[in-house]
């Protein structure tokens, strides 16, 4: 059995791609609450690293809700099964070399654990925005909050359903305090020493 999968011993290795790319792949995974600014800062990050020529690849609802996770509802296990498939395709991803960047509510402990042993602990960094659910609210240009405040949705994560505080994330941006450029230069601190350019 231990041969099962004999093409992994003839694909090209993480490092030989890594090397061809002059860097490191990490996994920085932004959590929080709908509204909190995960998005706007990943796609910020994305816009800043690309400047200093670092490959990356935002993953987020629009893009995965619309292609790979479209089947999945918003039941506890579909959305299990949706940090599943996310952390699986991230996996990908750093193993080929990419900087990561993942912007998902993913609202407990152990959804966050399951997505960090798939991909690896050395390559994930947990990223908490950390807004306050009224600066969230005040921002919801949807309407989201009012409508699971008016029972119309349900198990909205911050109203009808829990969020869990991350217990050791790498790094906490409220975005109510920090402006987009404090949010990102913080970021870049962190992810820029992991990188490890070569080029």
């Amino acid at each position: 059995m231990e041969h099962i999968y004999p093409i992994f011993d003839k694909m090209l290795s993480r490092e030989d791609k890594e090397k061809m790319l002059g860097q490191h792949g990490i996994m920085v995974w932004f959590t929080g609450l709908s509204g909190s600014g995960k998005s706007t800062i990943a796609i910020a990050l994305e816009r800043e690293l690309h400047k200093r020529g670092v490959l990356c690849r935002i993953l987020d609802g629009d893009n995965i809700r619309t292609g790979i996770n479209k089947n999945l509802g918003f039941s506890k296990a579909d959305r299990v099964e949706n940090i599943r498939r996310i952390a699986e395709v991230a996996k990908l991803f750093v193993d080929t070399g990419i900087v990561t960047i993942a912007a998902f509510i993913s609202p407990s402990n152990d959804i966050r654990e399951m997505a960090a042993d798939i991909i690896g602990r050395d390559d994930f960094l947990e990223v908490y925005v950390s807004t306050p659910i009224e600066e969230c609210e005040r921002r919801d240009v949807k309407g989201l909050y009012a409508k699971a405040r008016r029972g119309e949705i349900k198990d909205f994560t911050g109203i009808s359903a829990p969020f869990e505080v991350p217990t050791h994330p790498a790094l906490v941006l409220d975005t109510s305090v920090l402006s987009l450029k404090e949010s990102v230069d913080r970021l870049l601190e962190l992810v820029m020493s992991r990188i490890h350019l070569t080029k």
